[in-house]
Formats: C-alpha cells, sequence, structure tokens
C-alpha cells in the first residue's frame, strides 16, 4: 500500500490547485473530455474527428511521465482532494531567446471558478524564475471570453490581432495576441502578496 503523500511543502500546487505528472490512469479523463467539442475548437482552433478510446490511451502514453517528445512538458491538473479537472503544457519553449507559451485546458463543471487562472499562476512563475525565461506568448481564439479574462486577470497585455488565421464553422478566425514579461509577471506578483498582507 502506498503511504500517504504529504503536499505541505510541494512546488507544484497552490490553495486551488495541484500540477503532476500525466499517468496512464488519465485516458478516460482525457477521451471524456474529448466529447466538449466546443472546449476542443477553442483548445485547438478545428474541428476535430471524433474521440476515441485507442487514441486517450495513446495520448496519455506518449504524454506520461514527461516522456513527450514533441518539446512539450504536459500535466494533470487536480483540486486538492485529487480530483482530476484539466490539463497544462509549457510549450513552445526558445531558450536562445527566452520565450514561451502555455496551453490550458479546463473541464467544464469546473470553469469560471479560478482553477485555470490557478494553475496558470504555477506554471509562470516555474518558467520565470526557475526556467529564467523571459516572456510568455499566447493567444486566445476570438469569442473565447473565458480565456481572455484569464489573460487580462494575470496581468498579460493584449498586443495585437492576427487576422483570419484560422478557418471555423465556414468562417476565418481572428487569433488574439497577449503577452507577459517577466519583469510584468513579478510587478503583479509583488503588488499581489503586498494586497494579500495589508
Amino acid at each position: 500500500m502506498m503511504r500517504t503523500i504529504d503536499y505541505s511543502q510541494y512546488y507544484w500546487q497552490n490553495d486551488k490547485v495541484r500540477l503532476r505528472a500525466i499517468e496512464e490512469r488519465d485516458w478516460e479523463s482525457s477521451y471524456a473530455a474529448g466529447f466538449d467539442s466546443p472546449a476542443r475548437i477553442l483548445l485547438e482552433c478545428a474541428v476535430e474527428l471524433p474521440p476515441t478510446i485507442s487514441g486517450a490511451k495513446q495520448f496519455v502514453e506518449q504524454n506520461a511521465a514527461f516522456s513527450s517528445t514533441n518539446g512539450r512538458i504536459m500535466f494533470t491538473v487536480e483540486t486538492l482532494d485529487g480530483e482530476i479537472i484539466g490539463g497544462i503544457n509549457l510549450n513552445s519553449i526558445d531558450e536562445r531567446n527566452g520565450t514561451f507559451s502555455i496551453g490550458i485546458v479546463i473541464d467544464e463543471p469546473y470553469r469560471g471558478q479560478g482553477y485555470g487562472t490557478s494553475a496558470m499562476e504555477i506554471l509562470l512563475g516555474y518558467a520565470f524564475l526557475e526556467r529564467r525565461l523571459n516572456k510568455f506568448n499566447d493567444y486566445v481564439l476570438e469569442g473565447n471570453e473565458g480565456s481572455a479574462r484569464m489573460m487580462r486577470k494575470l496581468g498579460c497585455v493584449q498586443e495585437g490581432v492576427r487576422r483570419q488565421v484560422v478557418y471555423i464553422h465556414g468562417k476565418y478566425m481572428d487569433f488574439i495576441l497577449f503577452g507577459l514579461t517577466k519583469d510584468e509577471y513579478l510587478t503583479k506578483r509583488d503588488a499581489d502578496e503586498r494586497r494579500g498582507k495589508s
């Protein structure tokens, strides 16, 4: 029997969520998430073919225990009670220029409750303070108001619009571009900490 784990000193959690390696048992969650077509479209910017059990198992196998070969560092997002609520990954890492991106999906029942923002805060801290990266670059598909709100809440600056770059549901759609520098991240973090202490 496995020992009870003491998470009180665990780097990869905060007061809302915990990040952990993808495990083989996560295939069921991955499979179920594939049926949330609106969320998948916002994540992948395309209509995907129907999900398959074998596809979900293959995804988990290819990314379990940080074994991804596509340059992404993939995590499962859990509540502090250990319930799987989504996934997050650090990607597009450019060590020379210090840039990176983050992909995230939170399962429908948990959206709008701060779980995504909390998971992003953990991974931004890791990227800026442990990996010495300097600039977070990302985009949100037009109409994805939840993700745009999260970006602003994290302190990201809307840097522009990349017009008509994806074709979904018979029309061309824009990417709304967001960015956050390490200095901006640190300024916001310090201000948040001061507010929390007062």
